[in-house]
């Protein structure tokens, strides 16, 4: 196993995560073991920290994994902005590093999302058309998943940023949910026409003379999110981030209710145990894990930010994320229907 990194590979920040390195290279054994294919790997972070644990994982030696030294850590406490200008050693920077000079084609990390995404911006710039990125997780529905961009990149958003999101949005959906025309929505307090602040009626106005380009079924509100309306909702990141907060949130309380109610009595656990696959699956089904990855999307570059508290199931997903993102050549897909977009956004209105 070489220490130093190479042109296409996946920089996966090995430090930043709540559950420590351990988890992220029995991640990484996942998935080399489960993705044929996958992109030679290079784990960043402090080597004499990552080698035994490499050893003891059986891949000292494995011929597409490599380490590149970082001997810093940006944690989930640290101020973003200062945090990048202070730690520039750390596995996170160090990671996209690699992205920007060419030695790594995407990086993963569940560090601090704030930092994540600052020196993401800074460091990687955004794509041709585009002056900001947006995150995109996936999120479980009835029959499927949506994805929901932006939760939490760009707080404040003007119309012509969620069209880009829409156009960003539908070319994730493809690859990541296998949808041929995803359908979009624009997340809004009602489905009528006027419903909305002036954000929501310009871009509703905006997504209309999309044409082709986005297959927008008009406005979504909050009861629909969960069955089988949309494919993609489109918000800004203030709203977005609330969202899948409190999706996390109310799938953990709903989770820890029914296994309390369950344990009530004899009776209730007897029925609980003859039902254990039923509720193993439903479990799995809302699991954040599913998708261990949300890509920071429209970056010159390929970001993807997993849940701090990520264990190795939802880091080995991450990682593939990560992969099926660069493989799909999804940034040049993107900037040619964004310059489609912009020139229909800077037509007079009739």
């Amino acid at each position: 196993m070489a220490e130093s990194s190479a042109a296409g590979r996946i920089a996966v920040d090995a430090m930043g995560g709540d559950l420590g390195p351990a988890e992220v290279v029995e991640a990484a054994k996942l998935a080399l073991a489960e993705y044929p294919g996958l992109i030679p790997l290079t784990l960043v972070g402090d080597v004499a920290v990552l080698r035994p644990l490499l050893q003891k994982a059986g891949l000292a030696n494995h011929p597409t994994l490599t380490l590149s030294h970082a001997s810093e850590i940006i944690t989930m406490d640290d101020k973003p902005l200062l945090a990048i200008r202070r730690k520039k050693d750390s596995s996170m920077m160090r990671a996209i590093e690699l992205v920007k000079h060419g030695e790594a084609i995407a990086a993963v990390s569940c560090g601090n999302t704030g930092s994540l995404v600052a020196a993401g911006i800074l460091k990687l710039r955004t794509l041709e058309g585009l002056d900001r990125a947006a995150l995109a997780p996936a999120v479980p529905r009835a029959d499927g998943y949506f994805i929901l961009i932006d939760a939490g990149a760009n707080p404040e958003a003007r119309p012509e940023h969620l069209v880009h999101n829409a156009i960003i949005g539908s070319h994730y959906a493809r690859i990541e949910l296998g949808c041929a025309a995803p359908r979009v929505g624009l997340l809004s307090i009602g489905t009528e026409e006027g419903k909305g602040n002036a954000l929501i009626t310009e871009t509703h106005d905006a997504l209309k003379r999309m044409g082709s380009l986005v297959n927008y079924v008009g406005l979504v509100e909050g009861f629909q999110l969960f069955f089988d309306h949309v494919d993609v909702v489109v918000c800004d990141g203030f709203v977005g981030n609330i969202c899948v907060k409190s999706w996390e949130s109310l799938a953990k309380f709903f989770t820890g209710e029914l296994r309390d109610l369950l344990q009530a009595n004899p009776l209730r656990a007897t029925g609980a145990f003859l039902a254990q696959g039923a509720f193993d699956a439903l479990r799995r089904r809302i699991n954040p894990e599913r998708y261990g990855g949300a890509p920071l999307l429209g970056l010159k570059g390929n970001i993807i930010k997993a849940h701090g508290s990520s264990n190795r199931q939802a880091w080995k997903n991450a990682i593939r994320v990560a992969n099926e993102a660069v493989q799909s050549d999804l940034n040049h897909r993107i900037e040619v229907d964004v310059a489609l977009a912009n020139e229909i956004l800077h037509q007079p209105v009739a």
